[in-house]
């Protein structure tokens, strides 16, 4: 392509940078101000224009990982007719509450009325009301699991050994108060938002087994003689019950926790007491598998580049590329509001899995091996709170809508690239910023598995929900 030599005089030159400044001055106001400041299109002075789209279906190669302080997900969603099935277990180790001490009164006599695991639930998504099953496992010594790394959720599942308990219940349940009686102090109070299954009374003769030796049985000398004795906890939903998912913090010592309840001797009088195992230390795993079905299924085969619905699954699920090509042509223009405006369709029990709160774009560098952050809409400084309310991508009025307004002058005034960018709604994300140049993990939705949505593709029909980049501008 030839290049065009252009020559003006220093009068034309200056008044030129006083207006590009100035109206750089309006972009990055109407930027921070959420858009208060864009011009009116008047078609004179500024204009505004829409650029179609190329959007496919593909699914993510999800590499975020659990950290010790997220949510957990567990149970099966046996029915959901555009996404599939989604099935999530969770792996977490145990310690004592304290070393160097025998936690039991004593040994003579020991026994134990019952084994109760809790975990303290945070939330569901899909039907709460459906009843669903899962079975508690422990983890054998052979187990691959380990207290010291951080797992994906598309990790394979663990070896399990054996079956310590089961509870069936409806997640819709598990809010409400539950009358329980405490040994230690003696009293009887209401709980609420703990899911409680009882175990084995074997495993409560195990841990009283334990001594405060430096030997092979002083579990309660440290806790890497402990876990030599126990590794950890299998929680596994039951496929083919539930419709739906239960959240729950394992790091919420009061009611995340395994409790012997027992009786022994004290002297000459039969005490009643109990002891707490609680997850303190790093060790967890949330497992999650889909089983893609439906439209769902069907769209993220289909070897189309120009899909018409675009299904987005959370964390481990799908994205969605979106392309723009009109952005290489479109030259000599001061931006004042770029918008990628994303439209939610209806689809089959879409009242039942809702949508994600916020979807999220990024995108992917000529070879599609490094995602970057759109660095002038969406900075990232540890420093400082990421922009949220400036770069949007949070459902409303049944749209998602990005403001990329910096992202799209730095295409068409510095000719910095027009890449293909990457919609999605993971957990987290894992940017390169060129600002920095390192890659940052930022949290997106706080929930794993949690919301999928159906939203117009660039090739939809209708073109009020299409997906579109909606531009306003200003000739220079």
């Amino acid at each position: 392509m030839k290049k065009l030599r252009l020559s003006f005089s220093p009068l034309v030159v200056v008044a030129s940078a006083i207006v590009l400044f100035s109206s750089c001055q309006k972009i990055n106001e109407a930027t921070e101000l959420g858009g208060g400041l864009v011009p009116e299109v008047d078609n004179v002075n500024t204009f505004e224009t829409s650029f179609e789209t190329i959007t496919n279906n593909l699914l993510l190669n999800d590499t975020a990982r659990l950290a010790f302080n997220d949510p957990v997900a567990l149970g099966h969603i046996s029915n959901d007719p555009e996404f599939g099935k989604t099935t999530a277990n969770v792996y977490f180790s145990l310690s004592a509450s304290s070393y160097g001490t025998y936690p039991f009164t004593s040994k003579e006599n020991l026994e134990i009325d019952s084994v109760v695991l809790s975990l303290s639930y945070t939330g569901s998504y899909g039907d709460a009301a459906a009843l669903q099953t899962v079975r508690v496992y422990e983890l054998p010594q052979t187990s691959s699991f380990s207290d010291t790394a951080f797992y994906k959720f598309v990790h394979p599942e663990f070896e399990t050994g054996l079956e310590l308990g089961s509870k069936t219940f409806a997640i819709n349940t598990l809010d409400d108060s539950v009358r329980q009686i405490n040994y230690a102090p003696r009293d009887t109070v209401k709980t609420a938002n703990v899911l409680r299954i009882h175990l084995d009374e074997f495993l409560g003769y195990r841990f009283a087994a334990l001594d405060t030796t430096s030997g092979s049985t002083g579990g309660f000398k440290n806790d890497s003689i402990f876990k030599k004795n126990f590794k950890g906890l299998a929680i596994k939903a039951e496929e083919g019950t539930g419709n739906g998912l239960a959240f729950f913090n394992l790091t919420d010592v009061a009611k995340t926790n395994i409790t012997v309840y027992y009786r022994a001797m004290r002297g000459t009088i039969k005490d009643t007491a109990q002891v707490v195992f609680v997850h303190s230390r790093n060790g967890q795993a949330n497992t999650i598998n889909r089983e893609p079905a439906g439209n769902y299924a069907a769209n993220v085969s289909n070897g189309l580049e120009r899909d018409e619905l675009l299904y987005i699954q959370s964390t481990p699920g799908s994205y969605a590329t979106v392309k723009i090509p009109s952005l290489d042509t479109f030259r000599n223009n001061v931006i004042h509001r770029a918008e990628l405006i994303v439209t939610r369709v209806p689809s089959a029990m879409d009242n039942i899995f809702t949508p994600p709160a916020q979807l999220f774009l990024d995108k992917l560098n000529a070879n599609g091996d490094t995602i970057f952050n759109l660095n002038k809409d969406f900075p990232i400084n540890p420093s400082l709170p990421l922009n949220w309310e400036g770069f949007g991508g949070n459902l409303k009025n049944n749209a998602y809508r990005f403001n990329i307004t910096r992202h799209v002058q730095d295409i068409i005034t510095r000719d910095t690239g027009n890449l293909t960018l990457r919609l999605h709604a993971a957990t987290k994300a894992t940017l390169f910023s060129n600002d920095s140049r390192q890659a940052f993990t930022i949290p997106i939705n706080s929930r794993p598995a949690e919301g999928r949505v159906v939203v117009g593709g660039g090739n939809h029909p209708d073109p009020a929900v299409r997906m579109r980049l909606r531009i306003v501008y200003s000739k220079l």
